[in-house]
């Protein structure tokens, strides 16, 4: 199915609501920071960046007028003091602004700014994007949900985010599965299942190979790959259920054709139960966190009435519970999905107890 018919052409930036950025606040997401987006949007010129096959990769490199850039440099620098350290500004006078790069591409047309320590020349990224309630919401569930912590602060109308490293999932696929083991591939397979099932979950969508990447993690005796989403843009706003499984987007054929030749259905079950029953105990771990995050997105809008209508049905004839056919909110479809994963998980671990205490028993 392409992309065209799959996705909606657009979709909108939405407001961050009074109750959200009373959220934000309450567990320090919000944050003063000196620089807005728009700012750094009065650039004088740019050039293309190239990768290194010379291929454009859809980020052009910005350059300011001499007044401007000693401003953005400092307020930059102080950014970057504010997300990744105590924002104690002493340390500015060991940073280095090396880049500010526009990508042209997307919804969210991102900032990327480049970060160097001149003591030892380690460097960083860190992005600034337009504030949308559905890319925070999606930053916080993925805080909350998946085996990652991420960073990222909100001020009126700038996102600032933290960078994900790893390898962009477009470029693993074409350039290094190929010469992957294969036990190598066994791995990766296992790992989309579960990255698929994990962005089903908590609806996650558009995660196409280069909205992810993937983390190569070395072992004592072997490298084992993790998938992780970098954008989030597309959290609870597209109607059709398929958005929010990568397996039906071309870009992951490989992936999928992976998963079929290299795990049987009983394992790929086995891998699906295992991703929802460790959502599920993250879901109880995060408390009243996520209660509260779940409350305020069933009272906001981020989303059409046309594409609730459209989900709830979707997820009606998957799960048979009547509850979503009363979903009037995204956010109320999210946290019935939520709460369907957690109920099964308890009930399971209820059944569980009861036929060992019966076995002891006896």
């Amino acid at each position: 199915m392409s992309e065209e018919r799959l996705m909606s052409k657009k979709k909108p930036a939405y407001p961050v609501c009074k109750k959200l950025d009373q959220y934000l606040e309450h567990y320090s997401r919000k944050t003063e920071i000196p620089i807005f987006y728009d700012d750094l949007l009065r650039f004088a010129g740019s050039v293309v960046v190239y990768d290194d096959d010379d291929v454009d990769t859809l980020w052009v490199r910005v350059y300011y007028s001499e007044f401007d850039r000693i401003e953005i440099d400092n307020s930059l620098k102080k950014v970057y003091s504010i997300l990744l350290s105590d924002g104690n500004e002493n340390i500015h006078k060991y940073l280095n602004v090396d880049s500010v790069d526009f990508c042209t591409f997307g919804n969210s047309k991102p900032f990327r700014i480049k970060v160097r320590n001149i003591l030892n020349d380690n460097f960083t990224y860190f992005y600034v994007k337009k504030t949308d309630a559905s890319r925070i919401y999606g930053l916080e569930l993925e805080h909350m949900l998946s085996p990652y912590n991420l960073h990222f602060l909100v001020y009126k109308d700038t996102l600032i985010e933290e960078h994900i490293a790893g390898i962009p999932g477009d470029v693993f696929i074409k350039d290094m599965l190929p010469n992957c083991t294969e036990t190598e591939k066994s791995q990766l397979a296992k790992g989309f299942v579960k990255f698929n099932e994990r962005c089903m979950i908590r609806l996650l969508g558009d995660m196409r190979s280069y909205n992810y990447v993937i983390v190569p993690v070395h072992d004592f005796d072997h490298v084992v790959y993790r998938i992780r989403a970098i954008d989030f843009d597309q959290q609870c706003f597209e109607g059709k259920l398929k958005v929010y499984r990568p397996q039906f987007f071309k870009e992951n054929y490989q992936m999928v054709e992976l998963v079929r030749k290299k795990l049987t259905r009983d394992s790929i079950d086995q891998y699906k139960l295992e991703e929802r029953s460790i959502v599920a105990k993250r879901i109880l771990s995060s408390g009243a966190r996520i209660k509260r995050l779940i409350a305020i997105a069933k009272k906001d809008h981020i989303s059409t009435p046309e594409n609730i209508e459209i989900l709830k049905d979707a997820i009606y004839e998957l799960t048979l519970d009547m509850q979503f056919k009363k979903a009037k909110t995204m956010g109320e479809i999210l946290g019935l999905a939520l709460n369907f994963v957690r109920r099964n998980y308890e009930d399971v671990s209820m059944k569980q107890i009861l036929e060992q205490n019966i076995k002891m028993d006896r």
